[in-house]
C-alpha cells in the first residue's frame, strides 16, 4: 500500500487528523502519523460554541482523543511516501520550527507529489517556504500566513494549486479528501 504521511504534535485538531487517517486506508492508502518523537499526542477539539450567552469571535479549544505517532520526524524518509496531509489545530504553530519537518516538507513540493492542508497546517507549509507563488485557503485568520509568505488567499472551501489541495477547516474534509485521493490515485 501506498503511504501517506500525516504529521501531529500535541493540539492536534482531531477533526483533521483522524479523518484523513481514517479515510485514506479505504481507497488503498497506508496512513502513516509521525511527530517530534514517536509516542501519543494530545489531541484537541475546536469549535464556536453555539448558544453561549457571550458569543465567542474565535474557536474554543478543548481536550479531544489522543493520537499516537508511530515515528518521529528524524526518522522519516520522505521518499518512501506517495503524499503529505498537513493538518491544523495548534500543533502547527510549534511544529513549523521543527526542521526536520520542514525538511519533509519541501521534499513534497520538491517532487511535485501530493499534498493536501487544511487550517493551521498552512503554517507549516509557510515555514517550509512552499506557499510562494501558490494560492491556497485556510481558515480565515491564518489568511496572513499565506500572503506574508508570498502566496495568495482565496476563502473558497477548496483550492487545488498543482500538486497541492487545501482546505479551511475540518467542515470541508469531505471535498478536500476526495481531491486528494484524486491526486494521490493519479500520482501512482
Amino acid at each position: 500500500m501506498p503511504k501517506v504521511l500525516i504529521p501531529i504534535g500535541d493540539a492536534t485538531e482531531v477533526l483533521d487528523t483522524l479523518y484523513p487517517y481514517y479515510r485514506l486506508p479505504e481507497d488503498g492508502f497506508e496512513a502513516i502519523i509521525a511527530g517530534p518523537e514517536a509516542r501519543q499526542y494530545h489531541g484537541v477539539m475546536h469549535e464556536i460554541p453555539p448558544g453561549e450567552n457571550i458569543p465567542w469571535d474565535i474557536t474554543r479549544e478543548q481536550p479531544a482523543y489522543h493520537v499516537k505517532a508511530s515515528v518521529a520526524f528524524r526518522d522519516v524518509n520522505p521518499a518512501d511516501y506517495a503524499g503529505l496531509f498537513i493538518s491544523g489545530g495548534r500543533a502547527p504553530e510549534y511544529l513549523r520550527y521543527d526542521q526536520d519537518l520542514l525538511r519533509i516538507t519541501r521534499h513534497f513540493f520538491e517532487k511535485n507529489k501530493p499534498v493536501a492542508i487544511v487550517c493551521h497546517g498552512v503554517e507549516i507549509a509557510a515555514a517550509a517556504g512552499c506557499l510562494k507563488g501558490r494560492t491556497s485557503t485556510t481558515v480565515a485568520k491564518c489568511a496572513l500566513d499565506i500572503t506574508s509568505f508570498g502566496g495568495t488567499y482565496r476563502g473558497d472551501p477548496i483550492v487545488i494549486d498543482g500538486n497541492m489541495v487545501s482546505g479551511r477547516t475540518w467542515h470541508d474534509n469531505t471535498e478536500l479528501m476526495k481531491q486528494f485521493i484524486k491526486m494521490l490515485k493519479a500520482a501512482i
